[in-house]
C-alpha cells in the first residue's frame, strides 16, 4: 500500500530525467540507500530546485509507491555550500559520495556510513587537517564500517598482540614474524602509521578528524590503504581519477 514516509539523509547523486525531472539517490538513516524521483525539480520555480543537489543533508518527505519513491518535500539543514567555491575539496566530496553509493544498499542499516559521510563533509569544509589525510581516514573507516577493514590489533594468523609492525594486504592485516615468514607481500609499518590506523578503526566517527600526522606517515598510510582497497574493493572510481589527475597537474605546476 502506498504511503508517505519521512527520512533523514544525504543526497549521493542527482541525474536529469526527461525535460524537468531528476532521479536522486539518498543515503538515509531509516531505510539505507533509496532512489527517488523529484518531479519538476529542474524548473527554476520548483521548490525542489535547490534541495536535490549532491551533499545536501536534511529531511526528505517521500511518497512510497509500489516500485519507486517520489519526493514531496525537503528540508535541508546542511548544504555544505562552502564546497561550491573550493574545487579541490569538492572533488574529494564527490569521490566520497561515489564511494558510499557503491558500498551501500537499499534496506541495509547504513546509519554508520551516513554519520561518516556527514562528519567527513564537515572536515572538508573546516580544512583543519590535510585533505589527503581526510581521504585515507574516510576510506579506512568506510571499509571498516562495512565489515571489510583490516585487522590492525593482532596477528591475523595466530592472534599475537606483541608482533612487530608487519602488514599483509592479502592476509588482511597485521602478521607476526613467525606466521609471516612465507608471506610475499608483507611490509614493515612505521609504529606511528600503525597507531593512526588503530585510531581510525576503533574511534567514534565524531572523533576521527581530530589528529595530524607527519608527511612520512601520511604517505605510508596512503600507500597501505590504496593497496588494501585495490584488493578488497577492486573498483576504480571516476571521481577519484579526476581528483588524482587534478592533483597531479597541480604538482607539475609547482
Amino acid at each position: 500500500m502506498s504511503q508517505v514516509v519521512t527520512v533523514t539523509g544525504m543526497v549521493l547523486s542527482s541525474l536529469p530525467i526527461g525535460e524537468y525531472d531528476k532521479r536522486i539517490v539518498i543515503l538515509t538513516k531509516e531505510r539505507g540507500k533509496v532512489s527517488a524521483f523529484a518531479k519538476g525539480s529542474r524548473r527554476p520555480t520548483s521548490s525542489l530546485a535547490g534541495v536535490t543537489i549532491p551533499c545536501s543533508f536534511g529531511t526528505f518527505t517521500l511518497y512510497e509507491g509500489r516500485t519507486s519513491y517520489t519526493v514531496q518535500a525537503v528540508e535541508i539543514t546542511h548544504y555544505f555550500s562552502e564546497l561550491r567555491t573550493d574545487l579541490q575539496a569538492a572533488c574529494y566530496a564527490f569521490y566520497f559520495l561515489e564511494f558510499a553509493d557503491y558500498y551501500t544498499k537499499e534496506g541495509n542499516d547504513e546509519r554508520e556510513m551516513l554519520r561518516l559521510l556527514y562528519q567527513t563533509m564537515r572536515a572538508l569544509v573546516k580544512r583543519t587537517i590535510m585533505l589527503p589525510l581526510v581521504r585515507y581516514i574516510f576510506e579506512l573507516k568506510a571499509i571498516s564500517v562495512e565489515g571489510e577493514g583490516p585487522q590492525v590489533f593482532q596477528c591475523v594468523v595466530c592472534g599475537s598482540q606483541e608482533s612487530p609492525c608487519l602488514f599483509s594486504v592479502k592476509k588482511g592485516g597485521l602478521i607476526c614474524d613467525t606466521c609471516g615468514w612465507d608471506v610475499a607481500d608483507k611490509r614493515p609499518l612505521d609504529t606511528s602509521t600503525l597507531y593512526a590506523m588503530q585510531y581510525i578503526v576503533s574511534s567514534p566517527i565524531e572523533k576521527l578528524y581530530t589528529f595530524a600526522v607527519s608527511q612520512k606517515v601520511l604517505e605510508e598510510l596512503g600507500n597501505v590503504v590504496e593497496r588494501y582497497l585495490d584488493v578488497y574493493v577492486g573498483k576504480r572510481f571516476r571521481s577519484l581519477e579526476i581528483l588524482e589527475e587534478m592533483e597531479s597537474q597541480e604538482m607539475e605546476n609547482v
